[in-house]
C-alpha cells in the first residue's frame, strides 16, 4: 500500500523547522484516521489531531445555495485523478517560493497534511477552490485593512473549509470559527436571533483584529496561528513549560494535540491552494453571484415574509443572510440589515409596507408554494411544441423576476409584448414564450 493512503504514520520529529525525520512506519490502517502518531526525539510515542474542518463530509459542502447556485464541475478539466508523488526537496523547494512574510517549513508532518489535501481530501480541496472566489476578496480586504500578511487568508481553510456556517465540537462558529466569548469580545454580537460569527464580512475584520492583537503579544506568527487555535493562555503555559522557550517548535511538544498539527495543516493549506495543479486537482468552476445590496429593517420580519410577498427564494435569503439563525431579521432591538440581490432590492422596498403586514400565518411559514404559472395558448397557434406560453402578472412582480420564473430574458419579454418599458400591472397576461 502507498504510504500516502496509510490512516495512521509514525515519524520521529525533532522539534525543528528543518530537522531531519526518522523513517515513517505503517500501523493498523483501521485505527483513527485523524490522528499522527509522532515519536519525539527522546522516543517517547506523541498523538497530535489534525485539525476538526480536515475530516468534513463533502456532502455538507455541496448542499449549500452557494454551491448548488454558482459552481459546478469543471467537465474541460482533463487532468488524471489521481496524485503523483515527488521528492521531498521538491516541496521544500515549493514552500520557499511561496510569496509569504511568514514561515513555511518542511516536515514531515507538514507533508501529512499535504498528503491528506491531495489525495483523501482532493474532492473538498477542488470545493474549497472554487469557493475561495467567493471568500478569499473579503478576507483580503480585512486583512489588509490591519496590515497583516494575506496568507493569513487560508486560516479558514483549515478552520472551516469556507463552510460559513460551519459549527465545530466545541461550539466555534464561522468561516473563522469563533468562540463565543471571543466573538463577543471582537465586537461579534450573539444572541437567540443574531450569530454575527457567521457574516462572512463581520467576522472576517473581527479575525483580522484578533489576529493584530495576537501578534502584538507573541511578535512572532507561528504562535499568533497557534494561539488562534488553542487561546493566547495554552501558548504561555507551553513557553514556561518550556523553559521561557518562544520558538513554536521547541514549545510544540507542550501544546494541545490539535494545536500541534494546526501550524503544519496552514502550511500544507498554503500549498495546496498554490500547488493544485501540480497535484491534478481541477477547481470547481463557480461564477460570482450577482450583486448584493442591504436595506435597513427598523422592525422585526421573517424571511417567510418576505418570501410570500416578494417571491423571493428562501434558501437564497438564509444564504446571503446567515448570521439570523432563527430567519428572523430583529429590527425591533435595533436598525437591521436585510442583504439582498440588487435586482430585488427596489421590489422589497415598494413592497415594505405589505411585507411587515403579512399576517401571522405567513410568518410562521417556512416554505412557500409558488402557483403555477397559467399557460394560454395564443389563438391560430398548434398545440404542441410551437405552442406559446401565458403567464399572469402578480402583484409585486417585475419583469425581471418573470423573465427569471420563466427561463427567457427581459428583452424577449419586451419583444413579445412590444414593451418598452418596465411598467406592467397585476393581472395582466403576458407573452413569455
Amino acid at each position: 500500500m502507498s504510504i500516502l493512503m496509510m490512516r495512521k504514520i509514525f515519524c520521529l520529529l525533532a522539534f525543528l523547522p528543518l530537522a531531519a525525520f526518522g523513517q515513517i512506519e505503517v500501523v493498523d490502517e483501521n485505527d483513527k484516521d485523524d490522528e499522527i502518531d509522532v515519536i519525539d526525539a527522546q522516543g517517547n510515542h506523541e498523538e497530535i489531531d489534525f485539525p476538526e474542518a480536515m475530516s468534513y463530509n463533502l456532502d455538507s459542502l455541496m448542499g449549500q445555495y452557494m454551491t448548488k447556485t454558482y459552481m459546478t464541475y469543471d467537465a474541460d478539466c482533463q487532468m488524471r485523478d489521481e496524485n503523483p508523488t515527488f521528492p521531498r526537496e521538491v516541496y521544500i523547494e515549493r514552500l520557499h517560493r511561496l510569496p509569504t512574510v511568514m514561515e513555511m517549513p518542511y516536515n514531515e508532518v507538514v507533508q501529512t497534511c499535504i498528503d491528506r489535501y491531495t489525495v483523501r481530501l482532493r474532492r473538498q480541496v477542488s470545493w474549497m477552490l472554487g469557493a475561495s472566489n467567493f471568500y478569499m476578496p473579503i478576507f483580503e480586504e480585512a486583512l489588509d485593512a490591519y496590515q497583516l500578511p494575506l496568507e493569513l487568508k487560508y486560516l479558514p481553510i483549515i478552520e472551516s473549509a469556507l463552510n460559513p456556517v460551519a459549527v465545530s465540537r466545541a461550539g466555534a462558529t464561522g468561516l473563522w470559527q469563533f468562540m463565543l466569548p471571543t466573538g463577543k469580545a471582537y465586537g461579534l454580537d450573539v444572541n437567540s436571533l443574531v450569530d454575527e460569527r457567521r457574516d462572512p464580512v463581520k467576522a472576517s475584520y473581527a479575525a483580522a483584529h484578533y489576529l493584530s492583537d495576537l501578534y502584538k503579544l507573541f511578535g512572532d506568527w507561528n504562535l499568533v496561528i497557534a494561539a488562534y487555535n488553542c487561546g493566547p493562555e495554552n501558548i504561555n503555559k507551553a513557553i514556561r513549560r518550556a523553559g521561557g522557550e518562544t520558538d513554536y517548535w521547541k514549545i510544540y511538544p507542550y501544546l494541545p494535540r490539535e494545536t500541534r498539527g494546526y501550524v503544519p495543516a496552514f502550511i500544507a493549506a498554503n500549498y495546496v491552494m498554490n500547488y493544485y495543479c501540480e497535484h491534478n486537482i481541477c477547481p470547481m468552476r463557480s461564477e460570482l453571484p450577482a450583486k448584493t445590496d442591504t436595506v435597513m429593517v427598523d422592525r422585526n420580519v421573517s424571511f417567510s415574509q418576505v418570501t410570500a410577498v416578494c417571491g423571493l427564494d428562501l434558501q437564497m435569503l438564509r444564504a446571503l443572510n446567515p448570521s439570523y439563525r432563527r430567519d428572523v431579521v430583529p429590527g425591533n432591538t435595533a436598525l437591521s440589515p436585510l442583504r439582498l440581490p440588487v435586482t430585488d432590492v427596489a421590489r422589497f422596498i415598494d413592497m415594505q409596507d405589505s411585507v411587515y403586514a403579512a399576517n401571522g400565518s405567513v410568518q410562521k411559514r417556512t416554505v412557500v408554494d409558488i402557483p403555477q404559472d397559467e399557460v394560454a395558448p395564443a389563438k391560430g397557434k398548434k398545440r404542441g411544441r410551437d405552442k406559446a406560453k401565458w403567464v399572469t402578472v402578480r402583484r409585486g412582480d417585475t419583469l425581471s423576476a418573470i423573465a427569471r420564473r420563466s427561463g427567457t430574458s427581459v428583452n424577449n419579454i419586451r419583444r413579445l409584448n412590444g414593451i418598452r418599458g418596465n411598467n406592467i400591472r397585476a393581472g395582466k397576461k403576458l407573452r413569455v414564450r
